[in-house]
């Protein structure tokens, strides 16, 4: 059983707490499946669409350079071979598609195994909601500050900008799509947003600090026991 302190959308407490049993979400954290789960996310987020001309496709003539014998040169065929500059490629690299898939159940599962290991390390905040009537990038900044995750905007370093330390990086889960919330935090550098349907392990893994509200952790709950 597990109770965390809720938020407000300003970050202050509201005096509740949130209880539920963690056994809802996975029996334990399987690192294996987590593993292949976060390659496959990887595997097909490659573009693949490199291409480079073999050399039936250099535009040029296929006659023999000059006759094999008595020349005095090397025997040469034509000047679309790949030992020539600008030749053809040997083994010329052709588009393909790095993308697959693993079965439904095993995606499901390392999702609740990834929100499993954030709240056993203690990096879930949970927040009562979250909605504007308009996009409010300060308003969400705000919160982040309050909560204690973003302390601080990135500071220019040697004229580059410094890279946030990795556990400022944060995920926001809403229960639904929100314009207003994608559009407020999407202007925050390593701050993303994605409604409870759409979470899979890759984004909970990919973020250091997850905060979700009450009817995010609803949902997934209730889909977890179906």
């Amino acid at each position: 059983m597990v109770s965390l302190p809720i938020h407000d959308a300003t970050g202050q407490p509201t005096g509740r707490n949130y209880e539920f049993d963690l056994g809802e979400l996975a029996a334990e954290v399987n690192k294996q499946l987590l593993h292949d789960a976060v390659v496959m996310y990887e595997a097909n987020r490659r573009q693949g669409t490199f291409k480079s001309k073999s050399r039936a496709e250099i535009a040029g003539c296929s006659k023999k350079l000059y006759k094999q014998k008595g020349t005095g040169n090397a025997r040469a065929g034509n000047k679309r071979t790949p030992v020539r500059r600008g030749g053809g490629h040997a083994f010329a690299k052709r588009p393909t598609d790095y993308s697959y898939s693993m079965p439904r159940k095993a995606l499901r599962l390392a999702t609740r195994m990834a929100l499993l290991s954030k709240f056993r390390d203690n990096e879930v905040i949970v927040i009562d909601g979250l909605s504007f009537d308009k996009p409010k990038t300060r308003a969400v900044y705000s919160l982040l500050k309050r909560l204690q995750i973003v302390a601080r905007p990135k500071v220019e370093v040697g004229g580059k900008p410094a890279r946030r330390p990795a556990d400022e990086s944060v995920l926001i889960a809403t229960e639904q799509h929100d314009p207003n919330v994608y559009k407020s935090a999407r202007n925050i550098p390593d701050v993303s947003v994605s409604p409870a349907a759409d979470l899979n392990a890759y984004q909970l893994l990919k973020r250091k600090r997850l905060v979700v509200t009450t009817g995010a952790l609803d949902r997934i709950r209730g889909k977890a026991g179906a």
